[in-house]
This record gives structure tokens, C-alpha cells and sequence, in this order.
């Protein structure tokens, strides 16, 4: 067995290699693009990003090169944090489909881009097709996997109580299944507080657009059931956080994990001893919402799942009730290793702020049971500030679901979704002015301070925002906003990288990924979103000094290469979302 500092080493010199090679082949563009396309009816631009003197712009059909578009440049643009200037090229009034080029005097043409309906449907689709690639405890045949295929790897039906999990009715190296579920990013674990936001993020897709969702296919195993994919997918996840929690209380393990990361090997040649850690109130409190939100829409298939939606309520209620009881109990990773001998060195997720969960969980029950004792509790809350979702910021989760559940809502509950409007819309206006001023002319990018870990997933949760905006105002600028920041992911950006992995002419090749380092195939699983620039870099890896174009395609990056799920989650819902609102556009 190659010892941990050959390993290493060898490992800086396999992706060294791969990052000069791709370096060498892929220089950035002149114009940067939406390498994926753009939707006839729906606002169109490119970046131009370098300095040119030329005022005008032209778009040539291709293959015959036929000047059919001319447009004018827009003035000088800066960043204000970095020494990038920018200039854009709006073609949004030019709706004809087919591939174009762009060609500005004294630039480099841009690269062939094509106009379209369902231009995103592949990228839809390889997206939600991500998580099965993500599957613990399962093998991926190749009928479905193609040739990702592999092995079983963790099957996780006997892990470990850890002894600070223990409990009186399950002692210290006692024994539980807890098998299913996502590997949570580059790494083999599974951690409830991420899976919360990333379950809860497909069922919302499906409650926000279910009959689109009835016809995408993603092709995945399933029963033949007529259950739309993007629910069989979550439901492989839900079953697996419902294993999380303890039948004799309630309460819910922090995660299932090695008590060290693995190595950079296939699942099944990783068989560290597993464990699951204490419990929390921020797990709980995820595993509530998920579970009540998942009631509502599987009790509407109770042929296909027989008694599922009623034990998710039940769930839901139970891990409510220990959360009641236990309502400040984080999960400190380092605080917690000071007082056993058995340290866990694995992502920690620790939050210690449990308001925005409260306000997420009770949203779920209210939308599902109408209850008073649920709508007190988000009641209580409403004054807290928006702001964007992230694993440990879940309160707009719940402004969604009421505003998505209105009409089913209690007369008296209703007249609270005015207020949760007006406070989404606040936030949405926000976007909007830094998509109309943005030197990418894209929201994301507008702030220094979005280029932070995981920047990408930011972007596409801005996009769910402004689409939860367009939805109840009816407003085209919010999607126009939106689509803009998918737009930038797939390659309008300044590093000219599409960052979701096979799609585009240049995406990410050596992602912070195990399988897809270790499986033997050149190409990385496709539809995976990567974690984007990141300015603060702490993998402590040589990056380029500006903000925007701190980003490595190299699989040692993981402050910007590697993927997770609640990266992918949000991607799923923008990619499909725009999929369906785009046919209302023709």
C-alpha cells in the first residue's frame, strides 16, 4: 500500500500535469458565452473581455457566416474589487434559432453558440442524473451508469454508535442500518444538515412544476411506477435521513461517517469503520422539515409508496417534538473530540444558530398540518431578516413553501404571506440591480463577497430566489435575472469555464471528486456543478490574484473544484425551471 505522503505526492504530480495540459489547450476567450445557448423569447448576452476599441457587434449564422444581427457594445464596465473591465453585447431583441457566432473588429471570434428552444434540456437533465452518480450502497449498473458503472461501496447496515452518539437504548459500538442515501460532495460521508437543503430543494422543483416534472426523464432505476424521476431520486435520500433518527426519541445523528476522510479510491475499496455521531438540533430540525414536506407530496401516491407519507409525518412530528425539548444543542466537532479518544476529522457542518431552522421547520408543518402550535413558532420569527439559503441559512425555505402553499393554507395563515412576499421581493430587487449594473451583467459577480466557497451554488440559489419572484409577481425581469446566473456557469464568466462538468465546449475535467478521480475514465461524471471562484482558497493552492479568476481546475482544489450535493440541488431546480417558464415565452 503507497504510503499517505507517496500518495499525496503523487497526486500533485497527476493533476499538475492535467491542469498545464488543459492550460495549454483551453486559453480564455476574447468573448465569453452561455456555452450551453440561449433561449429564443429570453434575454441574451455575451461578455467581451478585452479592451477593444470598436463600438459595434456582429452576430454571423453559422456555417454560412452571414452577418445577421448588429448591436452596440455597452460602455466600459469595472468591478470595483478587481482590473477586469468588461463591455457587453445584448442580443436580446435577435430570436431566431440556430448557431451563431459573435465578431467584434480587432477580438477573436467568439465560439459557435446555438439559439433554441429547450436549449438547457440536456443540462436538466445531467443534472438531476448527478445524484444518482452520488448514491451510497448501491451498485451503478452500466445500462444506467454507462461507463461510470461501479461497484457497491458502503453499504452502511452496520455502522457504528459512536460513543458520544450513545444513548440508553443504544449503547457505545452498538450496531444500525443506515444504509442509502447521498455521498455528500468529493468525499464519501453523508451529513443530514446538507442533505436537508438538497432533498428539500428537489421536492420543491417537483411542487413548483409538476407537470413538467411528470414527462423529464432522467434515466434512472425505477419501478415503472409513473413517479416522475426527480422524486424517485429524492426519495432514495429521504429514506435514508429517515434512518438518521433515533426510533426512541426522535432526535437525529449529525452524520454517517469515517472518523478520517478517505483516500482517493472507488467506494468500494473504502472500508474504514463508519459511525454515527450525536445528535443535533439542527439535524432534527432538517430531518422535520423534510419529512413534512415530503408528506405532501407523497400522500398523492400512496399506491406507489404505501404508508410513506404517513411515517414521514409522523417523523416530522417526532423530531419537532425532541427539538422542543432539546432546542440548543449543537453539533461541535472540535468541542466534542476534546472529550473522547474516538475524533472525528470529517466536515463538521457545526451551526450554532438554530433560528432560521425553526423558522424553516415549522413552515413545513404549518404547510402540511395547519396547526397552531407550527405557525406560532414561524409566527414568533417573522421579523428575522431574509436572506439567501444556504445549508445553515434555511429560513427563506419556509418564506417558499408558504408562498407556494397559499391557497391551501388556513384562512387565518394567509394574510403572513403578504409580508413574506414583500420581504422576497426586497431581496429580489437587490439582485436586480446588480444584474442591470453587474460588469457580467449577470447578478452574481456583482460584490467581492460573492466570490466565497462555493460561489456557484450562490449564484443558483440567487437564480431560485428570483424565480420564486417571477412565480408570484408575474414579472419578466426576474427571470430574465435569473437565467443570467446560468448564464455565468455555463461559461459567461472570466474564467471562460463552464463549471458543470460535460456540458460546454470547456468544463471541468479534474474535479475534487473520488469517483470521478479514481473510477479510471478520463471524462469526470457528467452534470456536476463545481464549487466556482473562491477568493478565500484554503487549499492553499497558487491562484490568479483577482477575485473572479480564483478558480483551479484541479482535483487538489477543493475551495473551488470540488462538487457537492447542495451545489447540485439548486442547479436541478434553475436548469428545469427555465426548461418549463421558457415554453410560456414562444
Amino acid at each position: 500500500m503507497i504510503n499517505s505522503i507517496l500518495y499525496r505526492s503523487v497526486l500533485i504530480w497527476l493533476s499538475l500535469i492535467a491542469s498545464v495540459a488543459t492550460a495549454q489547450e483551453m486559453k480564455v476567450p476574447d468573448i465569453v458565452l452561455n456555452q450551453s445557448g440561449y433561449y429564443p423569447k429570453l434575454e441574451k448576452s455575451a461578455v467581451v473581455l478585452r479592451a477593444v476599441s470598436e463600438s459595434k457587434f456582429e452576430l454571423l449564422s453559422m456555417p454560412d457566416r452571414k452577418a445577421v444581427y448588429t448591436g452596440v457594445l455597452s460602455e466600459p464596465k469595472t468591478t470595483g474589487y478587481s482590473k477586469i473591465n468588461t463591455r457587453i453585447a445584448d442580443f436580446s431583441t435577435f430570436d431566431r434559432p440556430g448557431q451563431y457566432i459573435i465578431r467584434i473588429a480587432g477580438l477573436s471570434e467568439s465560439p459557435v453558440f446555438k439559439i433554441a428552444d429547450g436549449v438547457h434540456h440536456d443540462l436538466a437533465v445531467a443534472a438531476l442524473k448527478a445524484f444518482y452518480y452520488q448514491r451510497a450502497s448501491s451498485a451503478l449498473d452500466a445500462d444506467y451508469a454507462g461507463k461510470w458503472y461501479r461497484a457497491a461501496g458502503h453499504p452502511d447496515t452496520s455502522v457504528y454508535i459512536h460513543p458520544l452518539a450513545a444513548s440508553k437504548n443504544r449503547k457505545a459500538d452498538s450496531k444500525i442500518n443506515v444504509s442509502g442515501g447521498w455521498y455528500d460532495a468529493g468525499d464519501y460521508n453523508k451529513y443530514v444538515v446538507n442533505s436537508g437543503i438538497s432533498t428539500s430543494t428537489l421536492l420543491s422543483a417537483y411542487e413548483d412544476f409538476p407537470e413538467y416534472f411528470q414527462g423529464l426523464k432522467a434515466h434512472i432505476p425505477h419501478a415503472k411506477n409513473k413517479v416522475p424521476d426527480v422524486l424517485t431520486e429524492a426519495i432514495y435520500n429521504l429514506r435514508w435521513m429517515l434512518k438518521m433518527q433515533d426510533p426512541a426519541d426522535g432526535g437525529v445523528y449529525n452524520k454517517c461517517t469515517n472518523l478520517d476522510f478517505d483516500g482517493m479510491i472507488m467506494p468500494d475499496k473504502a472500508t474504514s469503520k463508519r459511525y454515527v455521531v450525536a445528535k443535533g438540533t439542527a439535524a432534527t430540525l432538517n430531518l422535520a422539515a423534510v419529512a413534512a414536506q415530503a408528506y405532501r407530496i407523497f400522500k398523492h401516491f400512496p399506491e406507489q409508496y404505501p404508508g410513506l407519507a404517513d411515517s414521514c409525518l409522523l417523523a416530522a412530528k417526532r423530531a419537532w417534538s425532541w427539538s422542543v425539548k432539546n432546542p440548543g444543542i449543537a453539533y461541535d466537532q472540535d468541542a466534542l473530540n476534546k472529550m473522547t479518544d474516538l475524533k472525528v476529522n470529517t466536515g463538521g457542518y457545526g451551526d450554532g444558530n438554530f433560528e432560521d431552522e425553526w423558522t424553516w421547520a415549522s413552515a413545513e408543518l404549518v404547510a402540511s398540518t395547519g396547526q397552531q402550535e407550527y405557525y406560532d413558532a414561524f409566527f414568533a420569527r417573522l421579523n428575522a431578516p431574509v436572506s439567501l439559503p444556504s445549508w445553515n441559512n434555511v429560513a427563506a425555505l419556509g418564506y417558499y413553501t408558504l408562498i407556494r402553499c397559499e391557497a391551501q393554507l388556513p384562512g387565518q395563515y394567509k394574510s403572513v404571506t403578504s409580508i413574506l412576499k414583500k420581504k422576497i421581493l426586497g431581496l429580489a430587487d437587490r439582485y436586480l440591480a446588480a444584474f442591470e449594473t453587474g460588469p457580467y451583467h449577470t447578478v452574481i459577480g456583482a460584490s467581492l463577497n460573492d466570490f466565497a466557497w462555493g460561489s456557484n451554488s450562490s449564484a443558483m440559489n440567487q437564480s431560485i430566489l428570483l424565480i420564486n419572484a417571477y412565480l408570484f409577481s408575474k414579472k419578466d425581469v426576474y427571470l430574465d435575472a435569473a437565467l443570467s446566473n446560468l448564464d455565468y456557469i455555463l461559461g459567461k464568466n472570466a474564467t471562460g469555464y463552464s463549471f458543470v462538468t460535460g456540458v460546454g465546449y470547456k468544463s471541468p475535467m479534474h474535479p475534487h471528486h473520488r469517483l470521478s478521480f479514481a473510477d479510471g475514465v478520463a471524462e469526470p461524471i457528467p452534470g456536476l456543478l463545481v464549487g466556482g471562484p473562491n477568493r478565500g482558497k484554503q487549499d492553499g493552492l497558487r491562484y490568479d490574484a483577482e477575485p473572479e479568476l480564483s478558480y483551479l481546475d484541479d482535483v487538489n482544489s477543493y475551495a473551488s473544484n470540488e462538487i457537492a450535493i447542495n451545489w447540485n440541488a439548486p442547479l436541478v431546480y434553475v436548469a428545469n425551471a427555465v426548461e418549463c417558464l421558457q415554453t410560456g415565452k414562444k
